[in-house]
């Protein structure tokens, strides 16, 4: 499951969750164009945990939920924490952080 979050409340959705992954992004960002549909194409061979697009400009308590001073940044959140993160622009490096919380 792939969905573009729209309102300020990934802090919900990560509570509400045991497992979410997330990629911090922003609409300017080269990057972020070309891994978004890598990030989109893992989500969709794992329905198990849900994967959100957050624009880090246009949701500032979103991005608080992890340290989010490069983009793309993708997040691994298990249990209602952050379990790690990567920023990076290699689909290699987005897999491995997934496969941390895949099982």
């Amino acid at each position: 499951m792939y969905i573009e979050l729209t309102e300020d409340n990934l802090q919900k959705i990560v509570s509400e969750n045991d497992k979410v992954m997330v990629q911090y992004g922003a609409t300017w960002c080269g990057n972020c164009r070309i891994m978004k549909p890598k990030f989109k194409k893992l989500a969709s061979e794992n329905d198990e945990i849900p994967f959100y697009y957050v624009d880090a400009e246009k949701l500032p308590e979103s991005r608080k939920l992890a340290t989010v001073d490069n983009l793309p940044t993708f997040a691994a959140f298990e249990g209602g924490a952050l379990k790690n993160q990567v920023q990076t622009n290699q689909a290699e490096s987005l897999n491995n952080l997934f496969s941390e919380i895949k099982n």
